[in-house]
């Protein structure tokens, strides 16, 4: 149950009779929008003191009848429209109008994915504080973003391993990061730590399977199989898209790691052991360590780091890029297989 803390008390002080949150990520506005309405109304004040509007179907009547109304049983009355950018275009006069003479008890609170900074109403917003811009999140940011997540959420320490590891096997989304670590959550209850197992387990064992058939696929001389299972993999899960490049990050850095750890004299498994390779194909692993070369696991590496730049930027997309990938390392494994 939320409850207003004296900080957010402060804050209840503060906060405008209109307030837009908006930002490009909106899950991350979403959150933000959340928690601004626990500081304004605790769990049950919002029985009587709360509504959430369709942006497309309401009325700027209804909702300023609404905020004028005298709240019962708690402080004020909110609003949330989410998703306002129609209800905002046909009413920004009205709105405008409305500011001149709000209502002390009613709060209009509003979510968008842009808000133009030009117009008279964004002005006006902005002289009594009610804009809030949601930042998104780097990928450097990810890791500390999802352990202070858990904690605050779960009250589950991740270290610094598991939450990279999280996040290069669910991708850069903060919404997906973040509901992959709430199945975490009650697959390790009652345990409040999560481990590089339990990620592997449970979040990583189909994509990195995928990804271990694709490359067997290639090492293997068999192009068609690896073609087939990217063409699967896409088909089956629509985020795979998003995945798919850590995925097979993840793997080719086990690989590399191992076998650099080969060519100091370590045998396999001492090797795998060492480069923390947990999930149950260890044999077909090693294969895989006999197969692929060092400066051919180290090209995959730098190739996937382009794939990724040109997925985020638009240059390419997921399917052509791997597809392509395969195709490239299949080349490499026959030109190489000639003089091994």
């Amino acid at each position: 149950m939320a409850k207003r803390t004296s900080s957010s008390k402060t804050t209840e002080k503060t906060t405008p009779p209109v307030c837009v949150v908006f930002g490009e990520d909106a899950f991350l506005v979403a959150k933000e929008a959340e928690r601004r309405l626990d500081v304004l109304l605790d769990e049950e004040e919002r029985m009587t003191a709360f509504s959430e509007p369709k942006a497309a179907d309401v009325q700027i009547a209804d909702v300023l009848d609404e905020l004028r109304t005298v709240p019962f049983l708690a402080p004020r009355r909110v609003v949330l429209i989410k998703d306002a950018e129609p209800f905002i275009k046909n009413y920004s006069s009205q709105l405008e109008a409305y500011l001149e003479s709000p209502s002390p008890t009613g709060v209009l609170l509003m979510t968008m994915a842009g808000l133009d900074k030009r117009t008279r109403f964004s002005k006006i917003l902005q002289k009594i504080g009610g804009t809030v811009e949601v930042a998104s999140i780097k990928s450097s940011e990810l890791p500390r973003y999802v352990t202070a997540y858990a904690q605050q959420e779960h009250g589950i320490a991740l270290d610094v391993r598991s939450s990279r590891l999280l996040v290069e096997l669910t991708g850069d989304d903060p919404g997906r990061l973040c509901r992959e670590m709430d199945k975490l959550a009650l697959y390790v209850a009652p345990r409040k730590t999560v481990t590089p197992e339990d990620i592997e387990q449970l979040i990583g064992r189909n994509r990195m399977f995928n990804a271990f058939e694709v490359i067997d696929g290639i090492t293997r001389n068999n192009p068609a199989q690896a073609l087939t299972r990217l063409q699967k993999m896409f088909a089956a899960d629509r985020e795979s898209q998003y995945r798919v490049v850590g995925a097979f990050g993840y793997h080719f850095r086990k690989l590399f790691s191992a076998r650099a750890l080969m060519a100091k004299g370590m045998n396999p498994q001492q090797a795998m052991q060492k480069a923390g390779v947990f999930w149950a194909q260890k044999e077909a692993f090693s294969a895989q360590l006999s197969r692929l070369t060092l400066e051919e696991m180290a090209w995959v590496l730098a190739e996937l780091g382009r794939i990724d730049h040109g997925i985020k930027t638009g240059r390419t997309t997921a399917p052509v890029a791997m597809e392509r990938l395969a195709i490239n390392l299949f080349e490499m494994q026959q030109k190489s297989g000639s003089r091994r």
